[in-house]
């Protein structure tokens, strides 16, 4: 390999000066210049400014020269050099934008819609789910997932249906199908700089905040609580120069990325009463994707129900009195920003979006949904949990009255299939079950059996 040594060496034999000369001229010590001249010693800074002088060359050229000796020198894996040399000229070139343009080669894995923790997520059930509807029902070209909750069975059902209309009514829901899987321009590596940004902030350089005032130390460490809060505001200031699915994209990759650091089961309903172990945080992009086939709402699902027609509507409602706005009332908190009075152990604020669907007005709305949906064929998910030890884990439906209801629309078949239950508390789940129901919907039937309730 071409050192410095040697090409000192070379400088000097070219020139005709021998090891003594340099040694009058400079006062480097003959053994030291050969040690150079060999390759046993790198020169110093003042030995090349002497020996540039004396040999008439470009003192920065060998300086640029023995700083690769020592780049070379220093690479454990020889294998891999060329690359390592390569990527250390990328560093030195792109300086601060270094990490926005390679994000893609060192962190190429994004967050996966799946992965979020989620009471009654349907992400272990979805193939069976899809694959049952898909083997009873014929020529069915939209699907409407009327109680989306995590968007999983969405998820896939947009690879299988020519239209798929997502609903649910909670607003950091809302959030992430559009930043998931709404249409709409965004720019990969702007949102990398940003959340490269977001990933070199120290929270002890943070003020606090509104999300470390109220949840730090509780919900989330509390240093950790200010980087949320302060993420959270920067994306707000930002929001003027982000299209709709980029700031979508931002908020739904926040939640994405605290939602397993969280002090909690799984849920906002009460936190851990136990110090909070810091724990690194390295924000990463959401999987998001730009689906044309999709429409995505925001609303009341029997309200929902008199606006939309599909061949399937898939309804998969709250099972039991836990309201889910409730449960997940600081991730609302968190995307409506809108910084509450929270109240009680748990902070949250004032109750918004309670579903009937967890009241005794259960089979009531129910009803009323289905006589009002337009659809071929009318798909329910439920579960058998009518024994829980806590009154607030019985389901509001009874099973025979789903198929007594659905069966008022037509022909209804059941379907089960064995199931671990999410479940954060107590209760000891035995043949845990989750049924669908898959209804043929006959039209004049229909039109008859809820007369009443269609003439309101």
């Amino acid at each position: 390999m071409y050192t410095i040594g040697l090409i000192l060496k070379d400088l000097r034999e070219d020139r005709g000066i021998s090891v003594n000369s340099v040694q009058e001229k400079s006062g480097i010590d003959a053994t030291l210049l050969s040690r150079i001249e060999n390759g046993r010693r790198l020169p110093t800074l003042q030995q090349i400014s002497q020996l540039s002088q004396i040999y008439n060359v470009d003192e920065q050229q060998l300086i640029v020269q023995r700083e690769s000796d020592r780049i070379v020198k220093s690479i454990e894996y020889p294998e891999i050099a060329e690359e390592t040399l390569q990527a250390a000229e990328a560093k030195v070139r792109y300086g601060e934008q270094y990490m926005s343009l390679f994000q893609e080669i060192i962190y190429p894995s994004t967050i996966k819609l799946e992965s979020r923790r989620y009471i009654g997520s349907k992400a272990k059930l979805t193939d069976w789910i899809l694959t049952t509807i898909l083997s009873e029902t014929e020529d069915v070209k939209s699907f409407c997932d009327i109680f989306a909750g995590t968007g999983t069975v969405s998820n896939k059902a947009v690879r299988l249906f020519d239209k798929v209309i997502m609903n649910d009514f909670l607003f950091s829901n809302n959030v992430i199908y559009k930043a998931f899987f709404a249409p709409g321009e965004w720019s990969q590596s702007k949102l990398y700089d940003i959340i490269y940004s977001y990933n070199r902030l120290d929270p002890r350089d943070l003020d606090d905040n509104y999300f470390s005032i109220n949840f730090g130390g509780k919900f989330y460490e509390y240093g950790l609580s200010k980087l949320i809060g302060y993420i959270r505001q920067d994306i707000e200031d930002l929001r003027p120069t982000l299209t709709e699915k980029e700031y979508n994209i931002l908020l739904a990759s926040l939640i994405y990325n605290i939602d397993k650091l969280a002090n909690t089961v799984g849920h906002f309903d009460a936190y851990i009463k136990k110090p909070i172990k810091e724990r690194p945080f390295r924000m990463r992009l959401i999987d998001a994707k730009s689906i044309p086939n999709v429409e995505i709402y925001r609303g009341d699902a029997n309200e929902l129900a008199r606006a939309i027609d599909a061949d399937v509507v898939y309804i998969d409602p709250p099972y039991n009195s836990r309201q889910y706005c409730r449960f997940y009332h600081l991730y609302e908190t968190l995307v409506k920003w809108d910084m509450p009075e929270l109240f009680g152990t748990a902070l949250k604020p004032a109750p918004e979006n309670m579903s009937r669907y967890c009241t005794n007005r259960a089979s009531e709305s129910f009803m009323d949904l289905v006589a009002n949906i337009n659809a071929r064929y009318l798909v329910v998910s439920y579960n058998n949990t009518y024994n829980s030890k806590s009154k607030s884990s019985e389901n509001k439906i009874k099973l025979e009255d789903i198929k007594r209801i659905l069966e008022m629309c037509g022909e209804t078949r059941v379907y089960e299939h064995s199931h671990s239950a999410f479940n954060t508390g107590k209760t000891e789940f035995k043949d845990h079950k989750e049924l669908l129901f898959i209804t043929k919907v006959d039209e004049t039937k229909k039109r008859e059996s809820f007369a009443t309730i269609l003439r309101r």
